[in-house]
């Protein structure tokens, strides 16, 4: 059983654990610099959100609803990323970035990684209006008053990303698990956050399915010189 379970293991984490692993061995905490200042701007904004003088500018700059204007939103959205949640634990929403973002940073790179967290965190919050505009006698639809809640911060983003990196080192079993986790949530307390995660997660699916497209049809083609995948030819 144990033998069964370390070969999985293997398989599963592998690749995943050893970029992880040399990374940290190499560079250390200098590895995740974009992760860093996102757990400190997310702990900043908790600070801030949480004090009399602070609660309206958090609001103002990084607070996403559905009854906003979109191009306010719009605007709102790459700061929304990191305001937490006023009633869910702060040290929750700290450690998932810490952990999925800094995973992430070093398996993607900075820019990607920021990319593919705003596209979850965007699909969450566009999600959120047609959901809205579509009402609650559909399936995907949500009630007038979900258009005051405020979206769900810097998870639809985390979730997007586990879901991103496990396509990318073929983890399986733990991308299938983090969506069967959200579908479950949706089920078990069908509100606002819970669809907007499952919305994230499409986002990032649709985006998976076009690279993969992408791959396919590259596929046997000799990359251009001057591209991270060029190598000279083998010269006798």
């Amino acid at each position: 059983m144990s033998g069964g379970f370390a070969r999985f293991a293997r398989r599963e984490w592998g690749p995943l654990f050893g970029t992880v692993r040399a990374a940290l061995v190499t560079s250390g905490w200098r590895a995740v610099p974009m992760t860093l200042a996102a757990v400190c701007l997310t702990a900043l904004f908790q600070v801030a959100q949480n004090q009399d003088w602070g609660y309206q500018p958090v609001q103002n700059i990084g607070s996403v609803r559905a009854e906003d204007p979109l191009w306010l939103a719009l605007l709102r959205t790459p700061l929304s990323l990191f305001v937490p949640a006023l009633d869910l634990p702060v040290w929750g929403a700290l450690a998932q970035v810490l952990l999925v973002f800094g995973i992430a940073e070093i398996c993607l790179g900075r820019w990607r990684t920021l990319g593919v967290a705003y596209l979850a965190t965007l699909s969450g919050t566009l999600y959120a209006r047609v959901g809205i505009a579509l009402g609650p006698g559909t399936p995907f639809g949500l009630p007038v008053s979900d258009a005051q809640v405020v979206d769900t911060g810097p998870s639809a983003a985390v979730v997007g990303l586990a879901v991103y990196v496990c396509w990318r080192y073929r983890a399986w079993w733990t991308g299938g698990a983090v969506v069967l986790a959200m579908v479950v949530e949706v089920i078990v307390k069908p509100n606002l956050a819970g669809k907007e995660h499952l919305a994230a997660i499409t986002g990032v699916l649709v985006l998976i399915a076009v690279q993969a497209w992408r791959e396919r049809g590259q596929e046997g083609v000799e990359p251009r010189p001057g591209t991270r995948s060029w190598k000279p030819p083998i010269r006798s």
